[in-house]
């Protein structure tokens, strides 16, 4: 089991930046793949981010060049840098888990979120 819990959300004006945190506790290994999604209100739920379990990191088109995922080496938590915000941005963000070297669109465990405002 895997606890995940997120941090960091508010509000802010556009081309603003917040980061965003996620700790996690319970059964944290090398083999691990960890992951940011949004889900903005009346739409699916958007992959954002990924890092895999050697540090290999992926991006939404919509955000690559703005949104920077990391994690501290102990893989206890998993940060979202995020610059030049816009309105669109705008959604809940959840931090996801899955028990894998690499990076799928499975994830087994999943935090409450935290929301993200951008406002013009």
């Amino acid at each position: 089991q895997v606890q995940l819990v997120e941090s960091g959300g508010g509000s802010v004006q556009v081309g603003g930046s917040l980061k965003l945190s996620c700790t996690a506790s319970g059964y944290i290994n090398r083999r691990l793949c960890m992951g940011w999604f949004r889900q903005a209100p009346g739409k699916e739920r958007e992959g954002v981010a990924s890092i895999d379990s050697g540090g290999s990191t992926s991006y939404a088109d919509s955000v690559k060049g703005r949104f920077t995922i990391s994690q501290d080496n102990a893989k206890t938590t998993l940060y979202l840098q995020m610059n030049s915000l816009k309105p669109e941005d705008t959604a809940m963000y959840y931090c996801a888990a899955e028990p894998s070297w690499y990076c799928s669109r499975t994830y087994t465990y999943w935090g409450q979120g935290s929301q993200v405002t951008v406002s013009s």
